[in-house]
């Protein structure tokens, strides 16, 4: 029998780390992710496994860093203040082709609001050198707890650092979540962990990428050997790890985009607008990056419009105009089309809905 647990999101995501063995975690307490380092606190000591309380998010990025290089699991978590100063971290990281989940939970510039304010840092690479990390973005707890086992799969397989993108409502809401136990395939020997030199055939660590500053090595014998390896692996995560979902998509002649706990809301308010007989589908990138373009510019192509909705400012919205490349219109509801101070806190169906009207009259 499944266990099932009724718990917040944030929980799920110890719970998520757990079942994928991870060995260590590295935090820094910072609102609306507290709950995280609690459970990690309280749950990993126990179990012979490594927690510690960096004295920064800054400390905590380079624990992970010293951590990856042995060869197992580790993470950490933050919100956005956090996030932005683990941007070199994140770069040394990728640079160093490690794997290993950040798990971060948004917020905007204050704590009272609960936005997606980070898509762009996360998508983009915030920190130096053109890197890439994959970005999950879940919608519920259950899809936390999954996520985060992907998370580490992914990792391993590309080596290379994955982000889950959560915010502040899924991180403290309450859902039923199963531990449910998935098996995404093998993955390949790290033969690259530095283990200790007794644990070697040769006596000797073998070198290839790991460590900003170590070229040249065997693997790779100069900056553009590296940067070669590194585009090859880029393009080969762009064409064979996105992920997304469609609902009602096939007659839509509105289509809506959005993500994490946004994708939930566009959602009823589809479903209420198919009630009026109004012709609306829903693509929600589970992958923020790769994005889904293809499937935008394939609905593009045949005449569709497209609603972004996403709690900030306009960010996604950049992707799905380079997806669309001018072949359709583009609309948004976002962060600011509230009506105050009573939606101060998220944006509602009502709202959606309301864009999704107007725009079909």
């Amino acid at each position: 029998m499944t266990d099932r647990l009724l718990i917040q999101g944030n929980e799920a995501v110890g719970w998520g780390a757990l079942n994928a063995d991870c060995r260590g975690f590295f935090g820094y307490p910072i609102t609306p992710q507290n709950e995280i380092i609690e459970w990690f606190a309280r749950e990993f000591p126990k179990r012979g496994r490594a927690f510690l309380q960096s004295a920064s998010e800054t400390g905590s990025i380079n624990m992970v860093h010293g951590g990856a290089l042995t060869g197992v699991r580790v993470m950490t978590s933050t919100s956005s203040p956090g996030w932005a100063l683990m941007q070199e971290g994140m770069s040394n990281l990728a640079n160093a082709e490690l794997p290993c989940v950040i798990v971060l939970v948004q917020r905007g510039w204050n704590t009272t609001r609960h936005a997606q304010t980070d898509y762009t840092s996360v998508t983009q690479g915030g920190g130096y050198g053109g890197y890439k990390t994959i970005v999950l973005a879940p919608k519920s707890a259950q899809e936390l707890y999954d996520f985060v086992q992907l998370a580490f799969y992914l990792a391993d397989k590309y080596r290379n650092p994955v982000v889950v993108l959560s915010d502040a409502i899924l991180g403290q809401m309450m859902e039923a979540v199963e531990l449910r136990n998935p098996d995404f395939g093998p993955l390949p020997d790290k033969d690259w962990a530095i283990t200790g030199k007794a644990n070697h055939k040769d006596g000797n660590r073998r070198f290839s990428s790991i460590g900003q500053g170590m070229l040249p090595t065997p693997k790779h014998p100069n900056l553009c050997a590296f940067w070669g390896d590194y585009k090859n692996k880029i393009d080969t995560i762009k064409k064979k790890e996105v992920r997304y979902e469609t609902y009602l998509l096939d007659d839509a002649e509105l289509v809506l985009v959005a993500f994490g706990y946004v994708a939930r809301v566009s959602l009823e308010a589809l479903l209420a607008a198919r009630n009026k007989g109004l012709k609306v589908g829903l693509i929600r990138p589970i992958t923020l990056w790769p994005f889904p373009s293809e499937t935008i510019r394939d609905k593009a192509k045949k005449g569709a419009t497209f609603l972004v909705v996403e709690d900030n400012m306009g960010q996604m919205i950049e992707d799905v105009g380079v997806a669309v490349q001018g072949q359709a219109e583009i609309h948004l509801v976002n962060a600011l089309d509230r009506h105050l101070p009573i939606e101060e806190g998220a944006i509602y169906p009502e709202k959606v809905l309301e864009k999704i009207e107007a725009l079909i009259k």
